[in-house]
């Protein structure tokens, strides 16, 4: 059988896109040369899975912690970091769309090597140590629900997880992590099976409560830290570039300025319900915790796992099961998000082929990038290495390196070398220095009370 031609690059893409051959077309990965069908629901992509994402095993477990420390009152900052969190994410998706390329992509272009160079270290050590985590709270949260011995369970979810990534037809693939998405209204459901003041609850909401003191302040440095991430940046921004690549009806916005009204409307619609369900799910979590735990004394919570057990004698069979189940449900969503986020980084860094629509054979570098990540993170469940402290050891580089990056793509956002007609407009460049200076503060605030 015959190839079939390559079909030319557009202006400004870095690979050409192949016109399949007939093995290539029954291939998982191969993209239907049509245009997607539209409805109701088609809006939500990216930002629904980063938001989704952004709840993983690690974060439930800063949420328990601080539900279970504090009660209700620091149910604030999870309204108050939303608006915050869209911003950035927005301007971070408008990157991808706009350029055709993913933040590391962009960085790689207009600015110095060696930025690219620190923040791609330190998103990809953040990153591998947030994976290992999460695959050990669900390993353990498995173990609770079927007993048996949890670090099988941890190399289970980490074979799937990678040859799902790997092998799955991208479009097939974006459909299941959104409904993978869905795992995470569990945590509705425990605080709805628990008794719940919500007058209370409404009031800690809308009116902070303020403490000045260390085990406050550290507890909001790391739930800011657990919200606004790095990995979530490149994740959205590379999967804006990605699904324009792949449909034959759209075109990076410099190319086609025409469509820019449509997608920064699509892409913002996105974000603010992704990141809205995102910490909305966060104060669920929160409430439970408080609701059960902290109201019966038990105020030290250190991993998620440790918050499903500690339901069961207190809220019930019912509770400590979906809870645990969630803690799964949301891990398979977050795992293969977080060796992405890490593979499109140091792809577009190093300028390999990049992408989940890509054959394996047409982008090995990329998909061992998903593998070897993936495969440290396993590993480090089999080390002598703390989990709380590496958990603790990741929120400091996330930190460390959020501050910096945002700072780099709120430049990047305004510069027309970089965003030609399409810079951001100047509401959004203030909330998002505003979310920058919060994340700078916040970082002080950790190295102050540390």
């Amino acid at each position: 059988m015959t190839q079939a031609p390559i079909a030319q690059p557009r202006p400004g893409r870095r690979y050409a896109r192949a016109v399949p051959t007939l093995a290539e077309r029954v291939a998982h990965h191969w993209i239907p040369n049509r245009p997607r069908r539209r409805g109701p629901l088609a809006i939500l992509g990216p930002g629904l899975i980063t938001g989704a994402s952004d709840d993983d095993p690690s974060g439930i477990a800063t949420y328990s912690q601080v539900g279970a420390q504090f009660g209700y009152g620091m149910a604030w900052v999870m309204l108050f970091t939303w608006p915050l969190m869209a911003a950035i994410q927005e301007i971070s998706a408008r990157i991808g769309r706009v350029t055709g390329e993913g933040i590391a992509g962009n960085i790689r272009e207009h600015y110095p090597h060696w930025l690219l160079q620190v923040i791609v270290a330190l998103l990809l050590v953040a990153n591998i140590i947030n994976l290992g985590a999460d695959l050990g709270a669900m390993g353990a949260a498995l173990q609770l629900l079927l007993h048996g011995p949890a670090r099988l369970y941890v190399i289970g979810f980490a074979v799937g997880c990678t040859l799902l990534e790997v092998f799955s037809r991208y479009e097939h693939y974006v459909r299941i992590l959104k409904w993978m998405s869905v795992s995470l209204f569990a945590y509705v459901a425990t605080a709805l099976a628990v008794d719940v003041p919500w007058g209370e609850v409404a009031f800690h909401t809308l009116v902070p409560d303020l403490r000045w003191s260390r085990d406050y302040l550290v507890a909001i440095v790391a739930v800011l830290g657990t919200t606004i991430t790095p990995y979530c940046f490149f994740w959205q921004s590379s999967e804006e570039a990605e699904d324009e690549e792949i449909d034959p009806a759209a075109h990076r916005l410099l190319d086609a300025p025409d469509e820019g009204p449509r997608q920064f409307g699509r892409i913002r619609a996105d974000t603010y319900v992704g990141m809205g369900f995102s910490n909305l799910i966060s104060l669920f979590i929160i409430i439970t915790t408080a609701a059960t735990l902290n109201a019966h004394g038990i105020t030290d919570i250190q991993t998620s796992s440790q918050a499903a057990e500690a339901l069961r004698p207190i809220a019930g069979e019912f509770t400590f099961v979906v809870f645990a189940a969630g803690i799964i449900g949301i891990g398979l969503l977050a795992v293969p998000v977080l060796a992405g986020s890490a593979a499109y980084a140091l792809g577009e860094a190093l300028h390999w082929p990049t992408g989940l629509h890509r054959l394996p054979r047409d982008a090995k570098a990329f998909y061992g990038t998903v593998a070897v990540a993936t495969l440290i993170g396993v590993s480090i469940n089999f080390v002598d290495l703390d989990p709380i402290k590496a958990l603790f050891w990741a929120a400091v580089l996330n930190g460390v390196v959020a501050v910096p990056l945002m700072a780099v793509i709120m430049v990047m956002a305004r510069q027309k070398r970089v965003m030609g007609r399409f810079v951001i407009p100047l509401p959004l460049s203030a909330m998002g220095w505003l979310t920058t200076a919060v994340m700078a503060a916040a970082v002080a605030g950790m190295f102050a009370t540390w």
